[in-house]
């Protein structure tokens, strides 16, 4: 099997209500999603895709919803005033983690036709979570 990765950087606002520490107060984040694509065979360019082709796919989703946003769970008392100031934010059914965007990440470029094998999202330069389907290899 032949891996390809792309990181691809972006920068995003969130809280998560149920953290005891500092991560229950709004704050941000410089985020680095890396993606993994696998392929059995090269194509016939010799890759298994062109990392242009990775990034055009990932910031379809980045750009659009999480790249400067504020990410928030659906209960997170913050979402009215957001709305009343017509700040730009993103509404989650899920706590929004490192977890769960890297999750997104993931699905949105299955559906786009990669084979992923893992997304990991760089939440600080020392941190990360990963997400991959069962019975895949984890990478990092």
């Amino acid at each position: 099997m032949f891996t390809v990765t792309k990181e691809i950087p972006f920068c995003y606002g969130h809280r998560l209500m149920l953290h005891t520490g500092k991560c229950r107060h709004l704050h941000g984040h410089s985020a680095r999603a890396v993606i993994t694509v696998a392929a059995d065979a090269l194509n016939p360019q010799g890759m298994v895709c062109d990392f242009a082709d990775i990034n055009a796919a990932a910031r379809e989703l980045i750009d659009a919803q999480l790249d400067h946003n504020m990410l928030l769970h659906r209960d997170d008392p913050a979402l009215s005033w957001l709305r009343e100031t017509h700040e730009r934010h993103l509404v989650l059914d899920e706590h929004p983690t490192a977890e769960t965007l890297a999750k997104m990440i993931y699905r949105h470029m299955q559906a786009k036709g990669y084979d992923v094998v893992q997304v990991a999202l760089w939440e600080t330069d020392s941190a990360y979570a990963c997400y991959s389907e069962a019975g895949m290899p984890r990478l990092l």
